[in-house]
């Protein structure tokens, strides 16, 4: 996992997920514990639209192999492979969290270090004016 990325998470989505964490098992939360410890807050009318949020569709590219794939980054019990719809505690949802388009994260994957690259927020509930998500 790299740390030399800044992300941004907002007030909300970060009061949302310590609330995730205070129950899920501790062993599928190490990522996400030290992300959010580093993460700049800011209110969510304040997130900029290029920010992966929570509930946000987010396009990216693995840079080995220029393979490029869109997910939606959710809550636990929203999780569902067949529509995309990533955990954030699975590791690439934590991965992709807080990052914004054009950013690069080195992040530990099932199988090895994977270099993830954001290149698009096609969707972000806070830039369609959503915050109730």
């Amino acid at each position: 996992m790299s740390h030399s990325v800044g992300i941004v998470i907002t007030t909300q989505d970060f009061e949302r997920l310590q609330s995730v964490l205070d129950i899920e098992a501790a062993c599928a939360i190490e990522h996400l514990e030290a992300e959010l410890a580093r993460a700049q807050l800011v209110a969510p009318r304040e997130v900029g639209g290029d920010i992966v949020t929570m509930n946000s569709e987010v396009t990216y590219e693995d840079v080995a192999s220029g393979v490029q794939r869109t997910v939606r980054v959710v809550y636990p019990r929203d999780a569902e492979a067949t529509r995309g719809w990533v955990s954030v505690l699975a590791p690439l949802g934590s991965a992709l969290l807080g990052l914004s388009v054009g950013q690069l994260i080195e992040w530990t994957m099932p199988g090895g270090i994977r270099r993830l690259r954001v290149v698009a927020v096609p969707y972000q509930p806070e830039a369609n004016g959503t915050y109730s998500l």
